[in-house]
C-alpha cells in the first residue's frame, strides 16, 4: 500500500499523512489508474446527488481538476504554450517550460474543457463516463512515461528512469474493471483505442516538437486523453 500512497500524495491534493518516499511509486508507476478510481470515485460522491445534469457535470470537471491539484491542468497549459510556439526545439521548449500562459495554453485548456463538459453532459451516466475517463487518462500517463525519452532532467526523467517497457501492459490489466460498468462492449473498445492512440500521437508531436517528453506533456496527456475518451463514449453510444 505505500507505494498507492505515494502514488495518490502525487497526483492528489488528499490528505495522507507523512511523506512517503517517491520512489516507492517510482518503481511501480504502472499503478497511475488507481488513482483514476480514487479520484473518479471521490468526484462522483457529490454528482450522484445532484439532479441537474449541466450541473453535475460542472461538479464533475471542477472535481477532477481541484482533487489533482490542477497539477495535469498546469501541463496542458504550458503544453499548449509550446505547441503554438515558432521555432526551433529550444523556443518552443522555452515555451513549453517559463513560468507564463499565453494564448496557446489559454486556447488549450478552454478547449480541452469544453469537451469534457460537453461530453459528460451528453453521456447517458456522468459516473460511469467520468470513471472511464480518468481511468484511461492515467494508462495514458503510464505510457508516455515509459515511452516518452525525457529532453531535460526533472520528474518525468526521474519517473522515465525506474519504468520499464512492459508497465503500459501491467496497466492494461488495472483497467479490466472498467468492463462491470454499464457501457457497450463497443463503446469500452473505443475508449481503449482512444486512450492508447491519444498518448502515442502526443508520442510524436512532443518527439517532432520539443526532441522528446518531460511532465508537461505527460500531465497533458491525462487531461487530453480524459476528454476525448468520454467524447469517443458519448459519440459511438
Amino acid at each position: 500500500m505505500r507505494p498507492v500512497q505515494s502514488l495518490l500524495q502525487f497526483t492528489t491534493i488528499l490528505p495522507l499523512g507523512k511523506p512517503q518516499d517517491f520512489e516507492l511509486f517510482a518503481r511501480h508507476s504502472w499503478i497511475y489508474p488507481v488513482a483514476g478510481y480514487v479520484i473518479a470515485a471521490l468526484v462522483a460522491v457529490p454528482v450522484y446527488f445532484i439532479t441537474d445534469k449541466t450541473l453535475a457535470a460542472v461538479i464533475a470537471v471542477a472535481g477532477v481538476i481541484i482533487l489533482s491539484g490542477a497539477h495535469h491542468f498546469d501541463g496542458l497549459l504550458d503544453f499548449g504554450d509550446g505547441l503554438m510556439a515558432h521555432g526551433d526545439h529550444e523556443k518552443r521548449i522555452r515555451a513549453l517550460t517559463d513560468r507564463y500562459v499565453g494564448a496557446g495554453g489559454i486556447a488549450a485548456g478552454l478547449v480541452i474543457t469544453l469537451l469534457l463538459f460537453a461530453s459528460l453532459h451528453a453521456a447517458a451516466s456522468i459516473i460511469s463516463a467520468l470513471v472511464i475517463g480518468e481511468v484511461c487518462a492515467k494508462f495514458s500517463m503510464v505510457f508516455l512515461t515509459s515511452y516518452g525519452t525525457p529532453f531535460k532532467e526533472g520528474m518525468h526523467s526521474y519517473l522515465h528512469r525506474f519504468a520499464r517497457p512492459y508497465f503500459p501492459f501491467l496497466s492494461l490489466l488495472l483497467c479490466i474493471p472498467l468492463v462491470f460498468l454499464p457501457v457497450t462492449p463497443f463503446q469500452l473498445a473505443t475508449a481503449g483505442i482512444v486512450m492508447i492512440l491519444c498518448p502515442t500521437f502526443l508520442l510524436v508531436v512532443s518527439e517532432k516538437l520539443f526532441g522528446g517528453i518531460n511532465g508537461d506533456v505527460v500531465g497533458a496527456a491525462n487531461e487530453i486523453t480524459r476528454a476525448l475518451v468520454i467524447v469517443a463514449l458519448v459519440l459511438v453510444a
